[in-house]
């Protein structure tokens, strides 16, 4: 069974196996700061130890439920809070006209792309909390119904 470890700062991804009856930890892969699995970890891994079968689905979706957003002094929320104000600090540098008369076509193809995906997946976020939102709205509404008809 792979799980992911702690080591200081760092964050690896590492595999149980026994060898003349004793444990020995197998490092898979370094996760660096932030413990994410992307699809270039799962390419890498899978080509390093090919023998190893993982459950990435899994690991995934534990790794997804370890940020505790709920607890503002957490540091993985400052460091989010962090990343997303120097993303909006980058942004509003870049000025349309500069991507019109970039030198490389190519760059300012793939900086609008980048630009698009990431507006779409912003979207998707204030969407689904919009709608979480919305939905402990309506709870607490349906409650303050509920105590008004008893």
């Amino acid at each position: 069974m792979a799980f992911v470890r702690r080591k200081g700062n760092l964050f690896y991804l590492v595999h149980n196996v026994r060898r003349g009856g004793k444990v020995l930890q197998l490092h898979l892969a370094r996760l660096g700061d932030r413990a994410r699995i992307t699809d270039e970890v799962v390419r890498e891994v899978s080509k390093k130890h090919p023998f190893v079968e993982l459950n990435w689905r899994a690991l995934r979706e534990h790794l997804s439920t370890r940020v505790d957003l709920a607890n503002p002094n957490a540091p993985a929320v400052q460091k989010l809070v962090s990343s997303l104000r120097a993303l909006n600090l980058d942004l509003a540098e870049i000025f349309p006209p500069l991507l019109r008369i970039s030198e490389s076509p190519a760059v300012s193809r793939e900086l609008l792309v980048q630009l698009r995906l990431l507006q779409s997946t912003i979207q998707v976020k204030l969407d689904s909390l919009a709608v979480d939102a919305g939905d402990s709205a309506m709870r607490t509404r349906l409650r303050g119904l509920a105590r008004r008809r008893s």
